[in-house]
């Protein structure tokens, strides 16, 4: 009798509730490898290179990658180049521990997007609309079991209509917290004026991604607190005037974490 093949050993361990989950990618196997180094020349060597200038500024991630081998990087939110410019800031080395909480009813929407997704983002699926959390139980298991994992997730839940960053919600400090994980604070500066909410595709331009401190664990408040005054210490018009942290009717929807992502 032949032996049954785990393609993803990691997958196989998940509870059953879980497995109905698109599958995204972490097969280590020759096709993986060789899309995720395609992607990566396509992206660092072509559209960060030529169609838009990325700079990155602060803390190099090798410095940080040597000291956490587990980490939640957060950015503000207001375009659809925010994911692929944290991506494309991270050195390709690491690409194969880097995880990116995307939006299910957008990056996993059709066959083009999820191949995309699974295989070039190494997306996690989120549903949005999700009421049992499994996605947030399939990040809190990863995040735990995995010996190095950087998450790639946007605190704020949805893109920033007018570029200003906007409140965050508490799926970071869920994370962060039940699996001490500590928080890496990134900014994208030029975002929202090269791909703002709303146009179909990005236009060539220079886009600044500031690389900020590693803060531990701890309640969305003070996350928040910190990551604002980080980034009014260099972009001082970064938040609009009225934002503040969650109100005691948003927090209420701790109750269901998976629409906090």
């Amino acid at each position: 009798m032949k032996d049954w093949d785990y393609e993803n050993e990691q997958w196989t361990k998940l509870p059953g509730y879980l497995k109905h989950l698109p599958l995204f990618t972490r097969h280590i196997d020759f096709f993986s490898v060789c899309m995720r180094f395609l992607w990566s020349l396509i992206l660092k060597n072509i559209i960060f290179k030529f169609y838009i200038r990325l700079k990155v500024t602060g803390v190099p991630f090798k410095t940080v990658y040597e000291k956490h081998p587990k980490l939640i990087i957060i950015s503000n939110h207001a375009s659809h180049l925010d994911a692929v410019s944290l991506t494309a800031s991270i050195p390709r080395i690491y690409w194969l521990t880097v995880y990116i909480a995307a939006a299910k009813d957008y990056f996993f929407s059709n066959p083009l997007f999820m191949f995309f997704s699974q295989h070039c983002l190494g997306a996690i699926p989120i549903d949005r609309k999700d009421r049992k959390g499994e996605a947030v139980n399939l990040i809190l298991k990863l995040l735990t079991e995995l010996p190095r994992m950087w998450l790639i997730i946007f605190p704020e839940g949805t893109r920033s209509q007018t570029g200003k960053v906007q409140m965050f919600k508490r799926g970071v400090s869920i994370f962060s917290e039940k699996t001490q994980t500590p928080i890496l604070f990134t900014y994208l500066e030029g975002n929202s004026d090269l791909w703002p909410k709303g146009q179909f595709f990005a236009k060539p331009g220079r886009l600044v991604l500031h690389v900020g401190p590693v803060h531990p664990p701890g309640p969305i408040e003070e996350v928040y607190a910190a990551y604002k005054s980080w980034v009014m210490s260099f972009h001082p018009e970064a938040f609009p005037v009225e934002a503040g942290i969650e109100t005691k009717e948003n927090a209420d929807d701790i109750s269901n974490p998976s629409e906090q992502v």
